[in-house]
């Protein structure tokens, strides 16, 4: 494969179904529409963590969570772990990163040469209220997901307005001085993660009262499983929904949803002015979905589709067109993604890390029997959580707690949970046999608890943590936007 630049662009709590190439009957995302018609799509792709700071680590080290300790919101990526920006920067190739990061802080060496406008967790801190696993906390905070919906302007809106402003400049003024060696740009929006707040031009391109409600969103529609339930009493966002005001949040979402493709069009429109594009692959994902009112849950934390998969486009020059693969995926897989694209060749120690480069996946064979692996241990999480995707099922672990098992094929919308069907003790213990060459779970959770617990503790304990309240989402930094 010829070395090429690498644009990376990376959006927040995307689900992969709202999206024009994906399906969506309504939701406009024609940028990305056409990015996916000039390149490759994968329909089956997946975060190895279905929230902000892990997934992202994940994402930085080609490793899974259990392998690195970046259990939740408050346990960030510092750079110890080797990542795929070290490896570029010992090779000399150029690494920049433009808009949410969701690290640590900007100091630490996590593998970027310069960082522009980045959002990383609070005060080097994040969210130790998700670290409480012992008992779980009410968090009380998650009501504002119901009480912050748009239309109108926000400063997530006004943030990814900067970061596509800063990547459009970057590729005019700054991608020409660097032309010795291929270089990876890291383009990383904030939408469409919640409030639900849109643009009014974009909002009204999609009328609430048009706006199918979510499905099984009523009570009695709902699966009852113990880990479900204690999810939604912890994060109780769904108490301060009725009918109107969930069709009002999630036709903002769709309005930012086609927000973000505006902006990512910007992006696309600036690599082909700076005659950039034939000698560029482009990469688009997010770092994972959103429930979006199924099943009475909003944001992510769970193995559904609408929440740890996530959208995967690869494009470029020398990438099949129009192809659509079944292949499941991961965000470790681009740790690999970006070695192979940029010309480095992957150590020993690299090459046992679990990841496939994207762009020999695009130009291999159709492979729906490959195995794609996520995990949560974070807030809400009153044990360990894990998925393994293989072929037609989706196989899901609860340490202590009873199995769930999905036949996407036959069920699409995961509305038959078959985890306890006799019919189905087969492959139940075949995919628990995959997830456990994989990993221990109940090891892996007894691990994530204690360093939790221990995190807590550094911070006064549960009730000092508790009476921080923590916060719905992360703020933008007070230097990226000067309205706040």
């Amino acid at each position: 494969m010829k070395p090429m630049n690498i644009l990376y662009i990376m959006s927040d709590e995307h689900n992969p179904k709202v999206l024009g190439c994906h399906g969506h009957p309504t939701v406009r995302t024609p940028n990305l529409d056409r990015l996916a018609a000039s390149g490759t799509r994968f329909s089956s792709a997946y975060t190895n963590c279905p929230i902000c700071v892990p997934a992202r680590a994940s994402l930085a080290t080609g490793r899974y969570v259990h392998e690195i300790g970046c259990w939740d919101n408050a346990l960030a990526y510092d750079g110890r772990v080797p990542g795929w920006g070290h490896r570029l920067q010992q090779t000399g190739h150029r690494a920049v990163s433009i808009g949410k990061l969701h690290y640590r802080n900007a100091t630490d060496p996590t593998g970027f040469d310069e960082q522009l406008i980045p959002m990383h967790v609070v005060d080097g801190i994040g969210d130790p209220l998700g670290s409480i696993r012992d008992t779980l906390p009410v968090r009380t905070k998650s009501l504002e997901v119901a009480e912050k919906i748009g239309p109108g302007d926000s400063p997530y809106i006004r943030y990814d307005r900067q970061v596509s402003d800063h990547a459009c400049r970057w590729l005019r003024e700054e991608a020409p001085k660097h032309a010795v060696k291929p270089w990876v740009l890291f383009v990383s929006f904030a939408l469409p993660h919640f409030p639900f707040i849109a643009p009014p031009e974009f909002y009204r391109l999609y009328p609430p009262e048009r706006v199918p409600l979510p499905k099984a969103c009523r009570e009695e529609e709902r699966p009852r499983h113990p880990w479900l339930e204690a999810l939604r009493a912890c994060h109780i966002s769904d108490k301060g929904f009725d009918d109107e005001r969930r069709r009002v949040a999630i036709a903002n979402y769709f309005g930012m949803c086609s927000y973000l493709d505006d902006n990512v069009g910007k992006v696309l429109t600036a690599l082909d002015d700076a005659g950039l594009a034939d000698n560029t692959r482009v990469i688009y994902t997010s770092d994972h979905g959103d429930n979006l009112g199924a099943r009475g849950l909003w944001g992510k934390f769970t193995m559904f589709e609408e929440s740890a998969g996530i959208p995967m486009i690869v494009a470029g020059p020398d990438i099949p067109k129009g192809r659509v693969l079944t292949t499941p995926v991961t965000l470790v897989d681009l740790y690999h993604t970006f070695l192979e694209g940029v010309g480095v060749p992957a150590e020993e120690a690299e090459a046992a890390l679990p990841g496939r480069s994207l762009f020999g996946l695009a130009s291999a064979p159709d492979d729906p029997g490959r195995v794609a692996f996520s995990e949560y241990h974070a807030a809400g999480a009153a044990t360990g959580e894990f998925m393994v995707r293989k072929g037609r099922f989706k196989y899901v672990h609860y340490v202590e707690m009873p199995p769930s098992l999905f036949d996407l094929e036959a069920d699409p919308e995961e509305l038959a949970d078959l985890g306890e069907d006799p019919a189905q003790r087969g492959v139940v213990k075949e995919y628990e046999a995959v997830l456990r060459a994989i990993c221990d779970p109940e090891a892996v959770d007894r691990r994530a608890k204690a360093d939790q617990a221990a995190l807590v503790e550094r911070h006064g304990g549960r009730e000092a943590v508790i009476r921080r309240v923590g916060f719905s989402h992360t703020p933008v930094p007070d230097e990226a936007d000067p309205a706040r």
